[in-house]
């Protein structure tokens, strides 16, 4: 059991070496997809929350919260504009309770490519303080079993230099956005996460266990159909010590209602993503005046299937969008086309 221990912990140490957590509604939490998505969204102020609950019917479910915050205002006298954001997750997994906290804040730099108003280049840094840790008490050694029973009070000769370990990440990107028209707006961009590839090893002399470098490739595009309706699409490839995936889909809104006097409406979504080899996820999402909420459910085809009997991870989330009064005109120009409608 001592021997089974230290390769769950082993395991779990390679798998975040290996690639970083995935979320269904990757859409809603922009920062961890690009640093340089901060800001691209309609209005000035926005708050998210995302929950997953993963492989439930497996082992232990993996639960992960997220909560970002971001904040869009001008600078200069230009049609530039800048983006002050703050990133957190809390991830725990497994038998031991493997935790995984961060918080990062987030500086996003748009620069206007004319005077129009409807093509933007933005520049993107996240760096922040990551803390790791597992539970102890929750290991079973091999000299805690008596006669073949575990005994939960039996000491164990086995010991840990330390149970934690924390570190620095950094991570920037590059994102080319576009208004094309009045009712399409697409982006394209580019990040490279954990560029300082941190060490996240629990042993002191192990080199091996080092966060690598993640490398991803974003895009996204929403297109009015109608007076009532948007379309809205988002892509994701990802590539990371010796992995890669990619996530693609999107969904289809319906306007129930809408107050033109105060640009406020009731959308309802349905849409699914793809995530390739691996998941196929059905999302409903509820835009509800500023408030959004979306469910999904990560149905699992990859070969874990037939342990998870095609069940994979349940998803929660909510944003609240703002937009603010006290703007200049030049601000309520940028906040059509710098925004997005995203």
């Amino acid at each position: 059991m001592f021997l089974s221990s230290i390769l769950l912990l082993n395991t779990c140490m390679t798998f975040v070496s290996a690639q970083d957590y995935s979320f269904s509604q990757f859409y809603e939490q922009p920062m961890l997809r690009n640093p340089a998505l901060a800001g691209i969204f309609e209005g000035d102020i926005k708050v998210a929350a995302l929950f997953k609950n993963q492989w439930q019917s497996v082992t232990v479910p993996f639960q992960t919260g997220s909560l970002s915050v971001e904040h869009r205002f001008p600078i200069g006298k230009g049609n530039d504009f800048m983006t002050l954001g703050l990133q957190t997750f809390l991830d725990a997994a497994g038998d031991i309770q493997l935790k995984r906290s961060q918080i990062a804040p987030v500086l996003n730099f748009h620069k206007s490519l004319n005077e129009e108003y409807n093509s933007y280049l933005s520049l993107g840094f996240m760096g922040g303080f990551t803390s790791s840790q597992f539970d102890i008490t929750k290991m079973q050694f091999d000299d805690q079993f008596v006669n073949g029973s575990f005994d939960p009070n039996a000491s164990t000769q086995q010991t840990f230099v330390r149970t934690s370990v924390n570190y620095w990440d950094l991570s920037t990107g590059l994102t080319y956005g576009m208004s094309v028209g009045d009712n399409t707006d697409f982006y394209v961009g580019a990040a490279l996460f954990h560029f300082n590839r941190p060490k996240v090893a629990f042993y002191a002399n192990n080199e091996s266990t080092t966060l690598q470098s993640k490398f991803a490739v974003n895009a996204g595009l929403t297109s009015a159909t109608s007076d009532l309706n948007r379309l809205i699409v988002f892509f994701d490839y990802l590539q990371q010590g010796g992995n890669n995936n990619a996530m693609f889909g999107g969904y289809y809104g319906t306007d129930i209602k809408q107050d033109y006097d105060n640009n406020d409406k009731i959308t309802l979504y349905l849409g699914a993503f793809y995530r390739l080899h691996d998941g196929f996820v059905p999302i409903v999402k509820l835009d509800y005046y500023k408030l959004t909420f979306g469910v999904s459910y990560d149905i699992a085809t990859s070969q874990l299937r037939t342990a998870s009997q095609l069940r994979g991870g349940l998803e929660f989330t909510a944003t609240y969008r703002a937009t603010l009064n006290n703007r200049s005109e030049e601000a309520k120009k940028m906040r059509c086309v710098g925004g997005f409608r995203f």
